[in-house]
């Protein structure tokens, strides 16, 4: 992997620069951090992502006790040189807390919808839809998905752009309802999707 040159960077008075993690194929921002020259080198050369320990004043790898790594795909400079973005595949939890991300309530549309569509089924709530698909269990989940399947193809066919646009979504949504019936977190697609593009 190769990352920005480091003589074009801006590293502040103490020889860091802010480092963003995000996951590569959810866009999620997993954890900020520094690095010196060094931990920038040790990340280029190995592939996992390395930091500068304000706290311990050390050069530390993320997950080396853990083993909740992040395999860093690539590094690029901000348009000012003075913050770095890392896009990474996590192997497991970015934060110290368990959690997917150091940054406590989901920032990006698709982890909200995740949130609350997990949030459904744990509490099924009176007057939700949402939660009237899991009480009616993977039966009425396939009804609806394949309902949404059929409208998506009429709309593509016979309606206008935006009837296109709204059925794709009812489409996408009821899909996740789907993932999520059988335990699987709708990032899982993401991944797939990241593999196949290489």
């Amino acid at each position: 992997m190769t990352g920005p040159d480091p003589a074009a960077l801006k590293f502040d008075e103490n020889g860091l620069i802010v480092a963003i993690a995000q996951d590569a194929a959810a866009g999620t921002v997993l954890m900020v951090a520094y690095m010196d020259r060094e931990a920038l080198a040790h990340t280029v050369e190995t592939g996992e992502a390395h930091f500068w320990s304000r706290s311990r004043k050390s050069l530390w790898k993320k997950g080396e006790t853990s083993g909740n790594l992040l395999r860093v795909e690539s590094i690029q400079a901000d348009c000012d040189g003075d913050a770095l973005l890392l896009s990474v595949r996590p192997a497991g939890p970015a934060c110290h807390t368990g959690n997917r991300s150091c940054f406590a309530e989901p920032a990006i549309l698709l982890d909200q919808l995740q949130a609350t569509i997990t949030d459904r089924k744990a509490t099924r709530p009176a007057g939700s839809y949402t939660a009237q698909l899991f009480d009616g269990g993977r039966p009425a989940i396939l009804r609806k998905l394949g309902e949404e399947a059929i409208e998506v193809l009429v709309a593509a066919d016979h309606e206008s752009d935006d009837a296109l646009v709204h059925e794709v979504a009812d489409l996408w949504y009821h899909a996740m309802v789907l993932l999520e019936e059988r335990g699987i977190n709708s990032g899982a697609v993401l991944r797939e999707l990241a593999d196949r593009r290489g």
